[in-house]
């Protein structure tokens, strides 16, 4: 049963004992009288005539354990925050509507940004100034803590003018953040300009964006993909998405960013060579790295991504499954960076260690993951691989090197896990189960996807269609944004494709039309806030946005799904939403690149392939499409049974007539026109986009 959280505002305490979120409860021992965002905390606010200290972080984040433990558990500082101000403490994976509001008034004030986020605001909710970490004694060019806290509540007591202008100049642009920017559409050359754009941005010696710090950017790299897939034929400078793709893949496969011995990928690399990670592992980074290399592998397959693919989903069952008592699994937010009080301690190791457990096999084993004496990071060594294995011998004898590392590695104390459910990164998750599942030949894949879809359809739907954001023990942590709805879509899409259970494809239908009646604005876009949602200041508005984070858009996401439907019903009606949406945030061209979420859903609307499979002894072809390198693929496979039959608008239906009565066959239907039946793999293969040719085989 879910638990509804319901602590007393007006005690003189640190009230975050009584929340579900992992990273509110680090901070529940604090001096410091924190509140959690809500209502309760606003008014405590008015009542008392103090602003607001918004602090906004999340469990796996080193910078924000570093700023709890130098002040948030000093005494003296919490002092100074309870006198002064309405400390607030904000858990950004829980509430990323937060995050997002209060890092754009963070931009605006011509900060980079990142967390810990540290915000100061008016008791109604308006910032007026705000950084990020800030030390406890002046360094990094950076005022201590204590100086910006006395600062600021000397400001507050005089009435500075300062506060009422950075205050409107700031709620302006959270403002216009959100303001609708409709245009004409998502034209072709508009995606060759934002692909040509990103394209300069790429590193082409060591992968990723160009300098330091490394973050993996998975919605670029989707995009760029797909449109090298699309459109190599016609642009000479798209096939360098397919190279770059695959370059990034390579060095963090090969980089310390990659766990060697457990699998998984931290969330960034600190340098420019993939070397030293903060060591956090994210659902989100993971679940979007499996469907690259997934999609890497359906192109050129190689053991390095046959192996970083199997590490991954070894570590996500092993040490991310959350169970829930009904024979179903989701997967857990994060792993920390840290543990015994230190980054990474749990995954450096000293040559010494190394040579003392392998014995013989630690000569082998240092020079292919870079172990010296001195280290390659703070004196100390983060495996990487420095040069693939010569033989099977030396390959069969680095793994039982690593296993034996990982069983000692294992002994040590862990770092700790944030085990709450958020349904969009699930979702995420199990769309790319589904796709590695196929392109992997691996079934328990897709049986940890199917199980996955129950959980969270079990724990966090509600009778309205909608689901909610997060859930940890029974508890609900946040009401659902259009993220979770869209990505849940995505997943059933995904399954519906894998499975042929025409149940999914219903429920991703049935998320069109709530995403629409709680998420849908008056020009066709989408607000990431639901028409119900109480807890945000009045003066900014419903926040929206089809800018790209680590994860992609809602809006993306959405249309995403609409072209997809399209594409597998041949229905109209969502082509017709699909482009509404994508004209409400094309009115301005300069930001699509960083889009890259609703372009490739653009790409995918005018460009999909959709494949319906036919016949009784149709697995062979059906397995094919499933693991196609094509992200804008959608497949359809017809059952005998007679539960899903292709409608009567989908162009594949005048074809059907033409399938062989026995046997199987596959239709291939881009751009409104199917080709005549393909009845072998081979056949199947050589019809579908290839890199380079925009051409699908038509009649």
């Amino acid at each position: 049963m879910t638990k509804m959280r319901t602590p007393p505002m007006d005690a003189e305490t640190n009230l975050l004992r009584f929340e579900a979120s992992p990273y509110l409860l680090q901070h529940a021992e604090n001096p410091v009288h924190w509140r959690p965002w809500g209502a309760a905390a606003l008014a405590e606010a008015k009542r008392s005539n103090r602003p607001i200290l918004l602090s906004i972080g999340y469990a796996a984040c080193h910078w924000c354990h570093v700023m709890a433990h130098e002040s948030f558990e000093n005494e003296a500082v919490a002092a100074l925050m309870n006198a002064s101000f309405v400390p607030v403490k904000v858990d950004r994976e829980e509430r990323p509507d937060i995050d997002t509001l209060y890092m754009t008034a963070l931009h605006a004030l011509g900060e980079q940004g990142g967390w810990p986020l540290t915000m100061f605001l008016t008791p109604d909710g308006d910032p007026f100034w705000g950084g990020t970490y800030f030390p406890p004694t002046p360094r990094y060019g950076r005022p201590s803590f204590t100086q910006v806290l006395q600062s600021l509540a000397a400001a507050w007591a005089e009435g500075a003018e300062a506060i009422g202008i950075n205050k409107t100049g700031l709620i302006g642009a959270i403002v216009a953040s959100g303001a609708s920017d409709t245009g004409t559409g998502i034209a072709e050359a508009d995606l060759a300009d934002a692909a040509h754009r990103l394209l300069s941005l790429l590193d082409t010696e060591q992968g990723g964006m160009k300098g330091a710090p490394k973050f993996p950017n998975p919605p670029i790299f989707r995009f760029l993909w797909q449109y090298a897939l699309h459109h190599g034929a016609s642009d000479a400078r798209a096939l360098e998405g397919r190279t770059a793709m695959h370059l990034l893949l390579r060095r963090m496969a090969d980089g310390g960013i990659h766990d060697h011995l457990g699998g998984g990928f931290a969330r960034y690399s600190t340098d420019g060579q993939w070397l030293a990670p903060h060591f956090e592992k994210m659902l989100y980074d993971n679940a979007q790295l499996l469907d690259l290399l997934a999609l890497a592998e359906a192109d050129r397959p190689d053991v390095v991504y046959r192996e970083a693919a199997e590490g991954l989903v070894g570590w996500l069952l092993r040490d991310m499954g959350i169970a829930d008592g009904e024979g179903d699994v989701a997967f857990a937010a994060s792993e920390d960076a840290d543990s015994e009080g230190e980054e990474g301690t749990f995954y450096v190791w000293q040559k010494a260690e190394i040579d003392a457990v392998l014995g013989d096999d630690a000569t082998l084993f240092d020079a292919v993951y870079d172990v010296t004496e001195d280290g390659n990071w703070e004196r100390k060594t983060i495996l990487r691989r420095r040069r693939m294995p010569h033989d099977q011998d030396e390959s069969k004898r680095l793994a039982a090197s690593r296993a034996r590392l990982f069983a000692v590695r294992a002994q040590r104390p862990r770092p700790g896990r944030d085990d709450k459910i958020l349904t969009d990164w699930n979702s995420l998750t199990i769309a790319a189960l589904c796709r590695a599942a196929a392109v992997f030949a691996q079934p328990s894949w897709l049986e940890a996807a199917i199980g996955c879809h129950r959980f969270l359809r079990r724990h966090l739907g509600m009778e309205d269609g909608r689901l909610r954001h997060s859930w940890r023990d029974g508890r609900i942590g946040a009401a659902g944004l259009l993220d979770d709805q869209a990505a849940f879509a995505v997943g059933c899409l995904a399954l519906f494709q894998a499975t042929a259970d025409a149940t999914y494809l219903a429920e991703a239908e049935t998320m069109v039309a709530v995403i629409d009646r709680w998420f849908g604005a008056e020009d066709g876009g989408a607000y990431t806030t639901a028409a119900d949602a109480d807890d945000l200041p009045a003066a900014f508005g419903r926040p929206r946005s089809a800018m790209d984070q680590a994860v992609p858009s809602g809006p993306g996401l959405f249309a995403e799904v609409l072209a997809k439907l399209f594409h597998l019903t041949g229905e109209i009606r969502y082509r017709d939403r699909a482009e509404t949406l994508l004209r409400a945030f094309s009115g301005t061209p300069g930001r699509y690149p960083t889009m890259p979420s609703l372009l490739q859903a653009s790409d995918s609307l005018d460009y999909g392939t959709a494949v319906v499979v036919s016949g009784p002894d149709a697995d062979g072809l059906h397995a094919m499409a499933l693991a196609s390198g094509d992200p804008s693929l959608t497949v359809f496979r017809l059952r005998i049974d007679g539960h899903v039959a292709v409608s009567d608008s989908h162009p594949a239906a005048s074809r059907l007539g033409q399938a062989p009565t026995a046997g199987a066959s596959a239709f291939l239907c881009h751009r409104g026109v199917c080709g005549l039946p393909v009845t072998t793999p081979e056949g199947l293969i050589a019809a579908l986009p290839a890199f380079g040719s925009t051409s699908v085989r038509a009649a």
